[in-house]
């Protein structure tokens, strides 16, 4: 009597199977699944009834002065990370923080940039980005020198472009109520 091992994919197998890491030697293929739900969660959560139009937390949390911009600082931080460990070229990185900028600049008028941050969805568009480039093979190899040194400074230099427009709509924001 032969013994048969159930198929770890089979839909009758009653046992978890665990994920196995990949092999050494082999490549990710496309953002975490961390990057890829703060995206989701940020840019498409909720459909809007009777559309095929989404819309995330982004522009409802960027109606919060500050904690908006903050919040979208931190996920912009995460999403560049993911693109340096997948080693995305440095132009590339600097295409994303275009996104972010324009991101930054629409959601400085109160209301109207929030309407309009919700159409720009800056962290989907990064990561499709992303995932486009490494599926296209461009990533820089990591033997190349100065690879990480580039790209850490093109994102510190990105988020203290995106901490400086928060500082500036806070300081706007203080100046309109009479506290500057």
């Amino acid at each position: 009597m032969t013994s048969r091992r159930p198929d770890p994919v089979s839909p009758h197998s009653t046992e978890p199977v665990a994920a196995r890491p990949p092999a050494p030697g082999v490549e990710r293929a496309g953002s975490s699944p961390v990057t890829s739900g703060l995206a989701r969660v940020m840019d498409d959560l909720v459909r809007i009834p009777g559309t095929r139009y989404r819309v995330g937390l982004d522009p409802v949390v960027g109606l919060v002065p500050v904690v908006g911009d903050a919040l979208g600082t931190v996920v912009a931080a995460a999403v560049l990370a993911e693109a340096i460990r997948n080693r995305v070229p440095v132009h590339i990185l600097f295409r994303m923080g275009w996104n972010y900028l324009v991101d930054a600049v629409l959601g400085v008028v109160p209301f109207v940039g929030d309407v309009a941050d919700a159409a720009h969805k800056a962290t989907s568009k990064n990561l499709r980005l992303v995932d486009r480039t490494i599926a296209e093979g461009r990533r820089v190899d990591t033997d190349a020198r100065g690879y990480l040194l580039r790209a850490v400074g093109a994102v510190g230099l990105m988020l203290l472009v995106l901490i400086g427009m928060a500082g500036l709509a806070l300081w706007g924001l203080l100046r309109l109520i009479g506290l500057f």
